[in-house]
């Protein structure tokens, strides 16, 4: 692997099935357009590892002789096999360098660093080598933190596949590599990001990683006390959506709760219409023409199915004024349908545009919401999995339509506006 690469990973949504999905129903998580990339570029003259993160101010170097390499456990196969499971040994050493880092900042934030680094530095010792050369990670990403967009898994499998790749458990991709073993390299990048999601969340779903790092779309669905079962959509086609933050913060767990502690027979009969939305989407995509003359048709339906969800989940009690806010925007200005996605209580939305819209009809819109305090993201349903961005991108600092090539043997286009300060950070 050349001593100069990025790595990009998207971050995703919950397009059907919130909240259903934790009573064992299915959902539909798609990947998003806004990505995280991570730049990684080796010091051979050094014995440090340097992890930069500046969206959230982590910046740390270790020395990596003093890390606790004794701890690691011995691979029985020789290679890096996939792994569900975190070694709680290794975890609990790789504590006290992790909570290094940060000193000078409040608790609440600090926190967060010292997830992240724990996180890293569990893959660092199980994937990299501790007689390689010191390397600096620099992170950017443009996937919106705490919103429920799968940022923490777009970095953990970013970290994945910048790893995996240092050490030669995979290859670079190729179009020439056929779909299994493309297939296998996003898997396996994929199986040791949720690892790392599993030293900053303790109990992740799996769905998250699993989408970002083969992108597109997946079916989600638990199964009681076994794994879940995620299966890909290969149907799916790629949508222009709009995503508005109502820079509202919001909590997963008291949502949930929230949701648990009110159960009755209206819920259940709640979350069985938002269960017949799912798999009603999960037809129309395989059925209905995206590509061809029937666009209009299929959009109008899916549209309908989006609406109808978030009716279902305001009815569930877990949207919130800001959420409900966007809906009477858009649904005034008629260029889309919308609901939100994730837990609810804040956080985003998506509006899955209609076709051929007026350009002022847009402009006008931007300017409500940004008057109203939104943000908007302009992106894509779909987007492509995990992937080495083009070394003519990272020359020109991404300032443009940049091309990466992705373990599944696609492209994706455009890149995040942070990471043209990439060369800077390094």
């Amino acid at each position: 692997m050349e001593s100069s690469f990025v790595v990009t990973a998207p971050g995703k949504v919950i397009l059907f099935g919130e909240h259903a999905a934790v009573y064992d129903k299915p959902a539909i998580a798609v990947a998003i357009g806004l990505r995280s990339y991570l730049r990684v570029a080796a010091l051979p003259e050094s014995r440090t590892v340097h992890l930069k993160f500046p969206d959230i101010g982590l910046d740390h170097a270790w020395d990596i002789d003093a890390l606790p390499w004794t701890r690691v456990p011995g691979r029985p196969d020789g290679g890096l096999s996939s792994t569900n499971t975190l070694d709680a040994a290794l975890f609990e050493a790789v504590r006290p360098h992790a909570e290094a880092v940060s000193a000078d900042l409040p608790e609440d934030k600090r926190k967060v660093h010292v997830r992240s680094a724990t996180a890293f530095l569990y893959l660092f010792l199980l994937l990299a080598s501790k007689h390689g050369p010191g390397s600096v990670y620099t992170l950017r990403s443009a996937v919106p933190i705490g919103a429920g967009l799968g940022s923490s898994a777009s970095v953990c499998v970013c970290w994945s596949a910048a790893l995996l790749l240092q050490n030669e458990a995979i290859a670079p991709p190729d179009p020439s590599q056929s779909l299994e073993k493309a297939k296998a390299h996003a898997e396996l990048i994929s199986s040791w990001a949720f690892v790392a999601e599993l030293c900053i969340h303790g109990d992740p779903s799996g769905v998250d990683n699993a989408v970002s790092a083969g992108g597109g779309a997946v079916l989600y669905q638990r199964n009681g006390d076994g794994p879940p079962s995620i299966s890909p959509i290969s149907s799916l086609p790629t949508l222009p959506i709009w995503l508005v933050d109502t820079k509202t913060c919001r909590s997963t767990a008291a949502q949930v709760s929230k949701v648990r502690l009110g159960y009755d027979e209206k819920t259940e009969l709640l979350l069985g219409r938002i269960e017949r939305c799912t798999r009603r989407a999960l037809k129309l995509f395989v059925s209905a023409d995206f590509r061809g003359s029937g666009k209009t048709d299929a959009l109008q339906r899916l549209g309908s199915l989006i609406s109808e969800n978030h009716e279902l989940l305001v009815a569930l009690g877990v949207s919130h004024p800001r959420l409900d806010g966007i809906v009477g925007l858009v649904d005034g200005a008629g260029i889309g349908w919308t609901k939100l996605t994730g837990a609810g209580g804040g956080g985003c939305a998506i509006v899955l545009l209609r076709p051929h819209i007026e350009d002022e009809a847009r402009h006008e819109l931007r300017s409500r919401l940004a008057a109203q305090g939104y943000g908007l993201h302009e992106t894509v349903l779909g987007a492509s999995g995990v992937g080495i961005l083009a070394r003519s991108g990272v020359e020109k600092g991404l300032d443009g339509d940049d091309m990466a090539t992705t373990f599944a043997g696609d492209g994706v286009h455009g890149a995040a506006q942070q990471l043209a300060s990439l060369e800077k950070e390094n």
